[in-house]
């Protein structure tokens, strides 16, 4: 039974990279035709396979409807937040989740850090959206056209003399980012407050939330901050494994990391 589970779960892959015969679908699968004829129409009698007037078998309607259904009852902060509480256990410093809304980027997860010094920073609350690091890697994700849109209708504050100053100066930021794939704010939002964040990314490979790590200035310094990256960037991509149903490998956040960005040790 097992054996025959797995060969009509293989006609799956086979039929995404587009509709297949009868004799492809038997030859793929190294079986006799009556053996892929018994497994299409088990999947086409479930809807997960439909048979075209060619007589090719393509997906079926069935599967893209229990996908959207699964991805709409996904909850990615109850996937993020033990690998949240793991990422503060090796680093110490305040994490944060936080997804897109509109026009708004809003925390939906926290995890304190461990001193006395609190992050003034709330779950359901809207970050600086030009200046926050999760911000820019959410906006850096979004095609060109809509990403450039976007950041020509925001206001830019000038929370501080970092603070990033104008359209144009954001949409360099954000192609920086989208190509580096993680993202600084440092001291743009407050003079004494560092951040570094990386992307969770979904299934197709767009960013459905962001992770990052703060910490005050007079706790750790800019640089030392950013050697995180490596470690923030593992525990975002081990949270998109498990939100995509993807194996989630070893990209845990187990300890504090001992290289920077470009892999160069401290």
């Amino acid at each position: 039974m097992s054996r025959s589970v797995d060969r009509a779960l293989s006609i799956l892959p086979l039929l995404a990279r587009g509709p297949a015969g009868l004799e492809q679908v038997a030859r793929e699968l190294d079986v006799h035709k009556s053996t892929a004829l018994r497994l299409l129409r088990t999947l086409h009698g479930h809807g997960l396979v439909y048979r075209q007037p060619d007589q090719r078998y393509r997906l079926g309607a069935r599967l893209f409807a229990l996908a959207q259904e699964a991805v709409e009852n996904l909850d990615v902060r109850a996937v993020a937040h033990p690998r949240l509480v793991e990422l503060n256990a090796a680093c110490g410093h305040t994490v944060h989740l936080a997804v897109r809304q509109e026009d708004e980027v809003v925390y939906i997860d926290k995890v304190d850090s461990r001193y006395p010094v609190r992050m003034y920073s709330r779950v359901g609350r809207p970050v600086a959206i030009t200046v926050a690091a999760v911000a820019k890697v959410l906006l850096a994700d979004l095609p060109e056209p809509e990403r450039r849109a976007l950041a020509e209708r925001l206001d830019y504050p000038r929370h501080t003399a970092r603070s990033t100053k104008d359209a144009a100066a954001y949409l360099a930021e954000l192609a920086r980012v989208r190509e580096q794939g993680w993202a600084t704010d440092l001291g743009g939002h407050e003079e004494t407050v560092n951040c570094v964040a990386a992307p969770v990314r979904g299934a197709d490979g767009r960013a459905v939330a962001a992770l990052s790590v703060s910490a005050p200035g007079a706790v750790v310094g800019a640089e030392e901050l950013i050697r995180l990256v490596p470690l923030v960037r593992r525990t975002a991509e081990a949270v998109g494994a498990e939100y995509s149903g993807r194996d989630p490998g070893t990209g845990t956040a187990t300890r504090t990391d001992t290289t920077s960005p470009t892999g160069e040790q401290r």
